[in-house]
């Protein structure tokens, strides 16, 4: 015992940590020599560099340290643009418009900055020299491994060898064993040592120095690292032998060239060193390839615990989609939303209607019972619990979030400092907005279905590819009333009616299982019958903002026949229409109105909805008149973004009923902080929508280009007079556009009608006329002051002699005479 507790402090004391070696690896293998190969490739690099004539390299630094400057300065600023698009993948890529056009700015930038062989630079023969190794490796790794799979298949090397390589893995080391050759060539060249001195060149073993005799000498030589890497290319990179010496090859080799005073006798036939330094990498990575896929062994350093633990929790990382951009200016899909929605609403709405035909499609199987919209098998159940939640179709992690939640067998939570224990729901009612930004096969299936099956599995018998034609398909034969797991209803929103209900319809009304909850469903609505004299009334409000006939009908006639006096109903609609008739100042949802006051009669306890991505719960203040809704909630917390609840918070009456605020979330300090913090996060989180932003603010500036009188700005002597006469030109662009300028006050009318749209209605037009134009003038001023600021530093660039010129006429002039002959002709066009 105390032997044992000695060598436990022993190894607390020396920190040591187990360490697991991984021996066999699931396909892809780790190549290891292949970072390896970059890390010697870099240091290497770096040595060359530093050993190259400090001199020369401070003197050419020193003649271009401008164009040096803007060269950095350059890829600095497109690093950052394009640093969100740097190992990340985006499935569907909202991004690819962004990825292609930052790229063709920086190409157009550097093909007009000077080129590096005017700097000092030239880079030709060592392009050249790279695309003919680079293209030669792949193409002789490409023949190794056509090989080394023959050999597999007709059984000469083991199975794990099948495997077929990354060719990402090909590339990465063709391009690394390239960068290493032109390197070598750069400082080394291709010299050969002549035959008349092998011994000599045998002899110079650059490991001599650490002889004691030869320490002096050594460091003497580390001083002047000219003579240091003379001898590191003489010694460790000499070539290797001639063609005698390898007679088989001798057809096959680059032979390098002589290096001796004067005229060289003959041809050499030493073999090129950077033929042998291409040959070394190619035979490492056969060598490390052969040995890993032949005997399941994969070369690498053993992995800590810690390493693996975080290997294994990335691996076992669910690959779930990231949040839906909704402020990017370049998603595809986005603008293939807006263009479903005009379609939607200008071809089916009021024209083709699918409630229609599910109406049309429904079975009655009684006279007044419709066994594919009611559904009673809950209702002799002793305990019941349901669960509601709406708007998940967003980001994977924050829908898994809710849908882990919703899938736990019980919750326990803090009340009034007791621990109560919630179980998880019978029912799961969702709300609507099943996937964004626009209903497909593909957003249903990755931002609906895959986050709730991580949460909770669906039976091992259940293929995704199956269309349910019998629902409801309870497992093993029984009666739906048999069935004690967990079920659940969905209401489609807004969001699904984009492409008609079709995905909503194949999706949810012909598939049996969410995850791990079983869908009854057939129909878009449906009314389902509760224990203890409950009733709950999902209803399809499609893109009217209200239930049509049939679903009026349906539920008018079950109120009049099934729904009791004393009876409790909760009715459950995707938009709150409350609160947005409240904001907006507006009147919707009349034939809900009407079902709720005069068929209801006060019988309806509770009003449900989502589409607001926040938690509002309103309950109506005791008073003598009647009171057809008791409690408004409102809980779109599904997953998605959030939304503000101060907004909100002067709503207080419905229907003459007076409301009051039990709870909300975010709080209404909490909203508010939130909504000024996004004054200055915007930006940084939603940078993607510089791109439309750029389009508005060129609009708005487009009859100011180009400014040619802007000395006056770069005269003054002091801070004040610039910053004076800077303003003073700010507010001079701003009249000349109500003025003069035709598409710029037009771009101006525009947005100020955009923001005079987005003011609450309920607000005075007064009131709605002042912000909306102080919102425009914000933007006009900020556009005008940005292009001062672009013509200032291509002014100071055009003084200083930093701008690439065409001949007599600058570049930047070049393109804006074009705009300004176009602005012209319009101007006499429009006269």
């Amino acid at each position: 015992m105390g032997s044992s507790k000695q060598s436990a402090g022993i190894l607390d004391t020396l920190k040591m940590e187990r360490v697991r070696t991984i021996l066999t690896h699931t396909y892809p293998y780790p190549h290891e020599h292949s970072r390896h190969a970059v890390i010697a490739v870099v240091v290497g690099c770096l040595f060359f560099i530093s050993s190259d004539n400090i001199h020369t390299l401070v003197e050419k630094l020193d003649k271009n340290v401008k164009w040096w400057s803007m060269y950095a300065c350059l890829f600095g600023f497109f690093y950052f643009f394009s640093s969100p698009f740097i190992g990340k993948t985006f499935k569907p890529s909202y991004s690819n418009f962004s990825r292609w056009y930052i790229a063709w700015i920086l190409v157009a930038a550097v093909y007009h900055l000077p080129s590096f062989q005017s700097m000092g630079v030239d880079m030709r023969m060592n392009l050249s020299l790279f695309l003919t190794i680079y293209l030669s490796s792949i193409l002789f790794l490409l023949v190794f491994h056509i090989i080394f799979l023959g050999l597999w298949y007709i059984g000469f090397v083991s199975r794990v060898a099948g495997k077929r390589p990354e060719i990402l893995t090909i590339l990465q080391n063709c391009a690394v064993l390239s960068v290493a050759c032109c390197v070598f060539y750069s400082h080394c060249g291709n010299r050969a040592m002549l035959r008349e001195r092998p011994l000599d060149r045998r002899n110079s073993n650059w490991f001599s120095f650490w002889k004691k005799e030869e320490r002096n000498t050594w460091l003497a030589k580390f001083l002047r690292m000219n003579e240091l890497k003379d001898q590191v290319c003489s010694s460790w990179f000499a070539p290797v032998g001639s063609a005698s010496d390898y007679p088989l090859l001798s057809k096959w080799v680059i032979y390098g060239e002589i290096a001796c005073n004067g005229s060289c006798p003959g041809s050499s036939d030493e073999i090129s060193p950077i033929y042998s330094l291409w040959a070394t990498f190619i035979g490492l990575y056969i060598a490390n390839y052969v040995v890993e896929r032949s005997t399941g062994w994969a070369l690498t350093h053993p992995l800590s615990v810690k390493e693996y633990e975080k290997l294994k929790k990335k691996q076992m990382k669910p690959d779930f989609l990231d949040m839906v951009p909704w402020y990017s200016g370049t998603s595809a899909d986005l603008f293939k939303t807006v263009f479903d929605l005009l379609v939607s609403v200008t071809v089916f709405v009021g024209r083709f209607d699918m409630r229609m035909m599910q109406a049309a499609m429904s079975r009655v199987s009684d006279g007044n019972h419709q066994d594919d919209l009611l559904y009673d098998h809950f209702s002799e159940k002793d305990d019941f619990w349901f669960d509601f939640m709406a708007d998940t179709g967003d980001g994977g992690n924050s829908s898994y979030a809710v849908a882990r939640l919703l899938a736990k067998p019980f919750i326990r939570t803090l009340k009034d400092d007791s621990e109560l224990t919630l179980p998880r729901g019978n029912l799961l009612i969702i709300g609507g907005d099943l996937a964004y930004p626009n209903p497909s096969a593909f957003t249903y299936e990755r931002r609906l279905f895959v986050p709730f099956e991580y949460a909770l599995q669906p039976p091992p018998w259940y293929k995704a590819e199956q269309i349910a034609v019998n629902k409801p398909e309870v497992p093993f034969g029984a009666q739906l009333k048999q069935y004690n797991g967990p079920q659940c209803f969905v209401i489609p929103g807004n969001h699904d009616w984009f492409d008609g209900l079709q995905t909503f319809m194949r999706y949810i009304c012909h598939r049996s299982w969410l995850g791990g909850w079983l869908m009854p469903q057939k129909k878009s609505y449906f009314a389902l019958q509760l224990p203890k004299r409950w009733w709950v009334f999902g209803l399809d409000l499609a893109l009217h903002g209200d239930i049509d006939v049939y679903q009026f009908k349906f539920f008018s006639e079950l109120i009049t026949e099934k729904v009791q006096d004393d009876d409790s109903v909760i009715i459950i609609t995707h938009e709150p229409n409350w609160l947005t008739d409240w904001y907006w100042n507006d009147v919707t949802g009349k034939n809900i109105s009407h079902l709720i006051s005069d068929y209801l009669r006060g019988r309806c306890k509770l009003r449900m909805a989502g589409d607001l991505h926040h938690y509002m719960r309103h309950s109506h203040v005791k008073s003598d008149g009647p009171v057809h809704i008791h409690h408004l909630l409102v809980n779109g917390c599904g997953g998605a973004f959030l939304h503000p609840t101060h907004v909100f918070s002067k709503f207080n009456k419905l229907d003459e009923v007076s409301y009051e605020c039990k709870a909300a979330y975010p709080s209404f300090e909490d909203s508010s902080r939130i909504a000024l913090g996004n004054i200055l996060k915007f930006r940084k989180k939603n940078w993607q929508f510089d791109f439309i932003g750029g389009i508005i603010y060129f609009v708005l500036v487009f009859s100011m280009f180009p400014q040619c009188e802007l000395n006056h700005i770069l005269q003054d002597d002091t801070f004040s007079g610039h910053i004076k006469s800077f303003l003073g030109t700010v507010w001079n662009g701003f009249i000349y556009i109500l003025q003069h300028s035709c598409v710029s006050l037009a771009g101006a009318i525009l947005l100020l009608i955009a923001a005079y749209s987005f003011v609450p209605p309920k607000l005075s037009r007064k009131k709605r006329a002042i912000i909306g134009v102080l919102h425009v003038s914000a933007h006009l001023a900020a556009a005008l002051i940005l292009m001062l600021l672009l013509e200032i530093g291509v002014e100071i660039c055009i003084q200083h002699k930093l701008l690439a010129t065409s001949g007599l006429v600058f570049l930047y002039v070049e393109q804006f005479v074009l705009i300004q002959r176009f602005v012209t002709c319009f101007a006499q066009v429009d006269k």
